[in-house]
């Protein structure tokens, strides 16, 4: 692979020339972090599940929040790196700056979990669960492609949010946000297919490839993805590339946020100990703490330490991608950057914690058992309703499901429509929900609650 190529401004369905400068001042890439900003996917990341689902506390993050902390430090990621590529391959210099890297690599972590259901990492579990276990099984047999299959059993966030992003936000144009090649090559931490030879084999050690990045039905443009961007084959019969170089940085960028940010509110939120907090964040820093620290309150003094062990984080993380420059280029880097970096250990200490105290804590598990529950229950309802609907044969109560769902799936779909595009229709329409809302009509359809009652608890 080649950083030039690598860095394509061209646009996702478009025939532009490759070019950096705009009218507007804007490059390409920053253009591609402000479509993500406007478009409603982003918005509803407000009231999506970090890691404390429907948070009672205003302080804890939702999935916005969390967006924008990993987009922030995923551009200074960007910018470090950038500046010594560029001082390396002299071809780049006339084309391009550090802050080209910086904006893409911000742009791609803006939108990296723009796919992810209702209450986290238990919704995509749920949606899973339901056609490997639950109601959603008796398809199987229909489905005669096992890759598309594989698609629903092992349904992924990642996934969906590229078919968000390509696709499903600005439906009548071709290549949906438009997003420019690198960034979508970038955002893609795992290009492939959801089943390939690779994943029969034991591939345990490959920890980069474990999860798919696009599901059949946007297959082929992933596919031109990554012709645009140069990115190597990895299979000679499957949908397999190698990743982009900087989706190593948009996965180091979110793993500092969730280990330090989940471990801060894990303490504001009284999970975890001041003292335990405080030396966790400590073992990540090597340099002496300022002067005052001592007179700060346990709040600030935890703020101050959360800022510091990023800092620090950030510069490791540089220095490591910047070690293994040649390997990532040539595809034999098969470990995530923070792996490698000296801060390892303590970040592991830090995962061991927030899993014994922070994602096991009974709130969370209930909520994420509530979810399952909920996101179950409406792929149920919505999935017999809509089939029912277009097969003609119709039940009067499934008639009025299908009036809750958007135009434009009830547009685009027909008799014809094949069973996998039905479900992947209906599951866009669930797991584009908030929490809020799916809680909302889950009651509602199951008369829970009524609209204009006041029972409604």
């Amino acid at each position: 692979m080649e950083w030039k190529k690598l860095l394509s401004s061209v646009q996702l369905g478009t025939e532009n020339k490759n070019y950096i400068s705009t009218h507007d001042g804007r490059s390409q890439f920053q253009r591609d972090f402000d479509r993500i900003v406007f478009s409603p996917a982003f918005r509803r990341l407000q009231d999506k599940t970090q890691v404390f689902p429907l948070p009672e506390s205003d302080f804890v993050h939702t999935r916005l929040t969390h967006s924008l902390e990993v987009s922030v430090v995923g551009r200074s990621l960007g910018n470090l790196v950038g500046e010594k590529i560029i001082s390396r391959h002299s071809e780049l210099k006339n084309d391009f700056t550090k802050f080209h890297f910086g904006e893409i690599v911000a742009a791609a972590c803006l939108a990296h979990d723009i796919g992810n259901p209702p209450f986290g990492h238990s919704g995509e579990e749920s949606i899973s669960e339901y056609f490997k276990n639950g109601n959603g099984k008796k398809f199987e047999d229909i489905i005669s492609d096992k890759k598309k299959w594989n698609d629903l059993i092992k349904f992924e966030g990642n996934a969906q949010g590229f078919r968000i992003i390509t696709k499903l936000q600005n439906p009548k144009v071709n290549g949906g946000l438009r997003l420019t090649y690198s960034t979508l090559a970038a955002l893609t931490k795992y290009p492939k297919e959801s089943l390939t030879d690779f994943d029969l084999k034991d591939s345990s050690q490959n920890k980069i490839y474990k999860k798919f990045g696009f599901f059949q039905s946007e297959k082929e443009i992933f596919k031109s993805v990554a012709e645009h961007t140069g990115l190597d084959k990895l299979s000679n019969t499957d949908y397999f590339w190698c990743r982009h170089p900087l989706s190593f940085l948009v996965e180091a960028a979110d793993d500092i946020c969730y280990r330090i940010m989940d471990l801060e509110d894990g303490y504001r939120l009284g999970l975890v100990t001041f003292n335990e907090t405080e030396q966790l964040l400590k073992n990540l820093i090597r340099i002496e703490l300022v002067s005052d620290y001592n007179q700060r309150d346990d709040t600030e003094k935890i703020g101050y330490l959360r800022a510091k062990a990023i800092s620090e984080l950030v510069k490791e993380l540089a220095e490591v991608f910047l070690d293994n420059e040649s390997n990532i280029l040539s595809a034999k880097l098969n470990n995530e950057l923070i792996s490698l970096i000296p801060a390892a250990k303590g970040l592991l200490e830090i995962e061991k914690l927030s899993v014994e105290k922070i994602y096991r804590h009974r709130t969370v598990v209930e909520r994420e058992a509530a979810g399952y529950e909920v996101i179950g229950g409406l792929l149920d309802a919505f999935i017999n309703s809509f089939n029912e609907w277009l097969d003609g044969n119709i039940k009067p109560k499934n008639r009025t499901l299908v009036n809750l769902l958007p135009k434009r799936i009830l547009q685009s779909a027909n008799s014809d429509t094949e069973i996998y595009e039905r479900l992947l229709m209906i599951i866009d329409f669930i797991s584009g929900m908030t929490d809020s809302f799916a809680v909302s009509l889950f009651r509602k359809i199951k008369g829970i609650s009524l609209p204009g009652s006041r029972l409604t608890e």
